[in-house]
């Protein structure tokens, strides 16, 4: 397994690892115990040129490879990652805070989305189309939109990159990609098995640096086509913003507010236990965790004793100890944000039925315990912020009508949960539900041969699935006529 001193440290720009040209360097903390685990090459604007310069230089050659020689590369991406899956992993608990067996998941799900690329690569079809004029001839094609620019953030660190540059790749885009400033390790990791799988120099490039100077790069020259960004919806609406001038294309994978609806013929202590799971994996820094528990008044008070007994069950503490199911918060900000929105829904009247502070039982680290609150309303900035935090609001409702128009009533439309036995319910809350993704009976729907993306204020376009691969494509209409 590596060491602190064994991680990449510098950017990847046209085939060579460098420092930051400006010699600058950042902390990477670790938030279980606040140590630095390693210092990394940290620069700005003119490290993302740099990195420009080297993909525009490589795009020609990297578009004219076939889709079978570029799948060569991102499969044994693939087998590398699967390889060292351990390594990464590691990494990605020190740095990022989510216990072991989670990074190991997301490394493991990173290399399937290479490898689910490498091969719907190979089918980025064109079509015949009948002309109304038999002297002629019409057909569409596709053609790769040329240099992407990524930005990714901390909470996935393996996966979410991957989503934007396997499917780049795949359609013969070359790219520019930032990891976030508190991650930067364990997708270092994750870019050395592309580069160990024979990836040309220049098609692929890491710059880490100041995510404003960064964007600034990226906005600035023509040559990047494309910017594909997961992150908050207030930065997304700067990023569409800033797009006009170039008319840049963009994916946005934007923020969250997930309801999680139980209705009275669901197994009852199977769905406590799988929305406990999915509210608190990765303390519930997740874009797609359920924010909301909407539960209907049948089966309410049993399923909100077995939630809070099963959430004051939870292992909280370093994720690499063993057994550990909740780790750190990721850093301090996180921490503070989810003190002062506990703190306002108990100055509206929420009752905390377990958690509700930060952990004591650590002498360091950004430890929050799981926390389950009733008493619930829309006056609370929990229900109406994306929270992002280890805390389980649970609330009653009684018809579906009522619970549909409660489910929809905020600005986001990423991802909803639904479980019922009813196959008419489920119908009509799937077709009723306004969300990018949704969970029937599934609290873990994500998968790469599967869109992901929101509606609303949640994103634009869609990631993963064929859809993934077609967000990198310009369509071409070619008309022929032809001699009488």
């Amino acid at each position: 397994m590596a060491t602190a001193t064994e991680f990449p440290r510098q950017m990847y720009i046209d085939g060579q690892w460098r420092d930051a040209i400006g010699g600058g360097t950042l902390a990477v903390i670790n938030p279980a115990d606040e140590t630095t685990i390693a210092e990394v090459a940290f620069g700005g604007r003119a490290d993302a040129e740099a990195a420009i310069d080297a993909a525009a230089k490589a795009f020609p050659a990297w578009k004219a490879t076939s889709a079978y020689d570029r799948a060569k590369i991102l499969k044994r991406t693939a087998e590398l990652m699967r390889e060292r899956a351990d390594t990464i992993a590691r990494a990605l608990t020190m740095e990022q805070g989510k216990p072991l067996a989670e990074a190991k998941g997301e490394t493991l799900h990173a290399a399937d989305t290479f490898e689910w690329f490498a091969e719907e690569g190979k089918r980025a079809y064109g079509r015949i189309i009948p002309p109304a004029n038999m002297m002629k001839r019409h057909h569409a094609i596709k053609h790769p939109v040329g240099v992407v620019g990524t930005i990714t953030p901390w909470n996935f660190p393996v996966t979410l990159p991957s989503r934007k540059i396997a499917p780049a790749l795949a359609a013969g885009c070359t790219v520019v990609s930032r990891p976030a400033d508190q991650t930067p390790l364990c997708f270092l990791l994750m870019f050395e098995c592309l580069i160990d799988a024979g990836l040309p120099p220049g098609v692929a490039n890491v710059v880490m640096g100041d995510a404003k100077s960064i964007a600034d790069a990226y906005f600035a020259r023509a040559e990047v086509r494309k910017i594909s960004f997961t992150g908050s919806t207030a930065v997304g609406k700067e990023l569409i913003r800033r797009s006009a001038d170039g008319v840049k294309r963009l994916s946005l994978e934007l923020g969250g507010h997930a309801p999680l609806i139980v209705f009275p013929d669901a197994d009852v202590a199977q769905v406590a236990q799988a929305a406990v799971i999915g509210k608190f994996r990765n303390n519930g820094q997740v874009c797609i965790a359920p924010s909301r528990f909407y539960v209907h008044e049948a089966i309410s008070k049993e399923f909100t004793e077995i939630a809070v007994d099963l959430a004051r069950k939870l292992k909280l503490g370093n994720g690499l100890e063993e057994g550990v199911q909740v780790g750190p918060m990721f850093e301090s900000k996180a921490l503070d944000k989810t003190t002062r929105l506990i703190e306002d829904a108990k100055s509206h009247g929420a009752k905390i039925l377990t958690g509700g502070a930060k952990s004591t039982r650590f002498d360091r680290g950004y430890f929050y315990e799981p926390t389950v609150i009733r008493e619930v309303n829309g006056s609370m900035k929990i229900m109406t912020e994306e929270p992002f935090a280890p805390v389980m609001p649970i609330l009653d409702f009684s018809k579906l009508e009522e619970i549909l128009s409660a489910a929809n009533a905020t600005p986001y439309g990423l991802a909803a949960y639904v479980f019922t036995n009813d196959l008419t319910i489920a119908t009509r809350m799937a077709e009723g539900l306004e969300a990018g993704i949704i969970g029937i009976n599934d609290p873990v729907p994500a998968t790469p041969q599967c869109p992901f993306g929101g509606m609303k204020e949640s994103g634009m376009g869609r990631e993963l699935g064929i859809e993934g691969l077609d967000a990198y494509y310009e369509t071409k209409f070619v008309s022929i006529g032809l001699r009488a």
